[in-house]
């Protein structure tokens, strides 16, 4: 999609809308056609070469009337601007963030998150920008030929001086072209490195504060800022370079038409009251050439964020930035419960079928009003993988033809060397990478969306590195799911964290600080864990969560985890002995393909990799 396209798929996302924005601003910008012949009537009125038949009171009253009803316009003018620009902006910033939240965790923006806050806020305004001057540009291409048409039945020597300073313009804005874009995109860049910087101080200050480089990282931040400041600088020069030359060819337009019509004043073909429409006409045409210039310039910017949003696609049609969505403000519907959907199922609502199973392909969302009510599968029999392949487009590593089974209940355990596609692998099966071969089956049904599939009530997940926010450690857990009573408490105890929670200052109501700062490493883990559990799923997935625990804390984890959570089918990324003892299946992963898998006692007495991976943990 060309960026002309692009710009007209905006406009048409509510033509209507636009139709109506652009009349209120065509009858702002004709407006000052009545003062202009108004002002005309009552300076050869005082001349004495026009007598306007109500005095020149009359003018006056009808001057103030034009006056009042202008300003009546432009309020309305701006309510119409802001209803079309504001929504421009929501939809272009639901469908990136739709698209964001629809591709695999793990691959979900192509750029640092400063650079993705700087195309979600800079760019989409630049776009929002552009579609907003059309609309003056146009309204003022309305008054500019009612208006010229007047000038020129007066005099039509004046009317051609009149437009020479927007051939100039045009024309000075045309050679800027290639300049505004080079330093437009040079500007969203070096603002977007300053604030992917800040981000990654802040998320990192106990990494600086440890290797004592916060002089080295300060170092670093202000190069950035000055070279984003020169960006900018170069920016700005040029735009308020070109707005000098629109205002000042109008200048230069002004004193070509007085000198000209002071000679043809003396030969009597021309009046007082049509010198001053010219002049006044010609302060509403420079607002044409400054509009035009703006609009043109706003225009190539956003052919810059254009290509910056585009980025984010990751390859995907640029169309779906313009699809049409309901972006109003309504009620919003709060989520079911696992309760509450298994409810609806059983209701007989014609989502599921007699045995629990669900219409549709598994992981299908069902559109519910204002609502996206994910499906909810049967419980977990058997969940299969049969070859599960992804390769990262960067170094051509990771998992190849993977065969998977996990039955209800069991305890499975991937293990392998780092680097053999452990984490890659519960990943791919869980829709956080997209895999590229390969397909995964829940009772037998095919999951088609395993990103959308793969959440409560079906399975829940706890990464490698946990991830904390800046909140109450209470709010970090629930993460906004509602507390049934004991369900918090029994998620804490599972997790190992009653003890923990009565050292904290303020217990759950801690603040845990960015990341989870104030807590331990062997913390933060358990509390990703009592995450994952305060959630009831089918299947518990974890990867690699007791690096950071000592042996007796993991011990305790793993055995409250089966006596407690009965029935509950676990995958765990693990080359610790607690795990492995705990395991009913083993699977040895080597360079992203499984070497051997069975019980321990099997794999010690067959897997010589499996054999470096105990007895090394034992020396460890």
């Amino acid at each position: 999609m060309k960026t002309r396209h692009f710009f007209w798929r905006l406009i048409m996302y509510r033509p209507g809308l636009y139709l109506i924005n652009l009349f209120a601003w065509s009858l702002i910008h004709m407006a000052p056609l009545v003062p202009g012949l108004l002002t005309k009537a009552f300076f050869d009125h005082l001349e004495g070469t026009y007598s306007f038949p109500y005095g020149v009171w009359a003018i006056a009253v009808l001057l103030i009337g034009a006056a009042l009803a202008r300003i009546a316009l432009i309020f309305g003018g701006f309510m119409t601007d802001v209803h079309f620009r504001f929504r421009i902006s929501t939809l272009l910033r639901r469908n990136m963030l739709s698209h964001v939240m629809k591709e695999p965790g793990a691959r979900a923006i192509p750029c640092s998150p400063g650079e993705a806050i700087s195309n979600f806020r800079d760019d989409v305004d630049q776009a929002e920008e552009a579609t907003s001057w059309s609309v003056d540009t146009l309204g003022l291409v309305g008054f500019v030929i009612v208006a010229s048409w007047i000038l020129i039945s007066i005099d039509l020597q004046l009317t051609i001086l009149v437009f020479v300073p927007l051939i100039l313009v045009v024309t000075a804005a045309q050679i800027a072209t290639a300049r505004i874009q080079k330093y437009r995109a040079a500007s969203r860049e070096s603002t977007a490195k300053v604030t992917g910087a800040i981000s990654e101080m802040f998320a990192n200050v106990q990494a600086i504060q440890v290797a004592g480089a916060e002089k080295r990282v300060v170092e670093r931040f202000v190069s950035l800022s000055e070279k984003r400041r020169q960006s900018m600088v170069k920016d700005k020069l040029l735009t308020e370079t070109l707005s000098s030359v629109f205002t000042n060819s109008v200048n230069l337009g002004t004193g070509l038409i007085l000198v000209l019509a002071s000679l043809k004043m003396r030969n009597g073909d021309f009046t007082v009251g049509d010198l001053s429409l010219f002049v006044y006409y010609l302060t509403f045409v420079t607002q044409l050439i400054s509009n035009v210039g703006n609009f043109m310039t706003y225009y190539k910017q956003m052919g810059v964020s254009f290509q910056r949003i585009k980025s984010m696609l990751q390859g995907a049609p640029a169309s779906l930035l313009t699809a049409a969505h309901y972006i109003g403000i309504g009620k919003v519907k709060r989520n079911r419960t696992h309760e509450e959907k298994s409810g609806y199922y059983a209701a007989g609502s014609g989502h599921a079928n007699a045995n629990g199973s669900s219409n549709h392909d598994s992981g299908a969302p069902v559109e519910d009003g204002m609502e996206t009510a994910y499906i909810v599968a049967s419980p977990l029999s058997l969940l299969e993988a049969q070859g599960l392949s992804y390769q990262y487009p960067e170094t051509g590593r990771g998992i190849s033809n993977i065969h998977l089974r996990l039955t209800r209940g069991t305890f499975t355990v991937v293990t392998g060397m780092i680097g053999s596609g452990k984490t890659t692998l519960v990943r791919t099966l869980l829709g956080l990478l997209p895999a590229e071969k390969g397909e995964i089956r829940w009772n037998g049904e095919r999951v088609t969306e395993p990103a959308d599939f793969f959440v409560p009530p079906q399975s829940a997940y706890t990464a490698q590195i946990p991830r904390l926010y800046s909140d109450k450690l209470r709010n970090n857990i629930l993460l906004g799911i509602s507390e049934h009573p004991g369900s918090l408490e029994r998620a804490l105890h599972v997790a190992v964290m009653e003890e923990d929670i009565k050292h904290l200052q303020n217990g759950l109501e801690t603040m845990v600080g960015p990341r989870g700062v104030k807590l331990s490493g062997g913390q933060a883990q358990r509390t990703a864990a009592a995450r994952m559990l305060v959630r009831d799923a089918e299947l518990y997935v974890f990867d690699d969560l007791s690096s950071a625990l000592d042996v007796e804390t993991e011990r305790k984890l793993w055995e409250r985890l089966f006596s407690e959570r009965g029935g509950a089918t676990c995958l765990v990324v693990s080359h610790r002995k607690a795990a492995l003892n705990h395991a009913d299946h083993i699977i040895v992963l080597n360079g992203g393909e499984i070497e051997a898998e069975g019980t321990a006692e099997q794999l010690l007495a067959s897997s010589e990799s499996f054999r470096q991976l105990w007895y090394g943990e034992e020396t460890g």
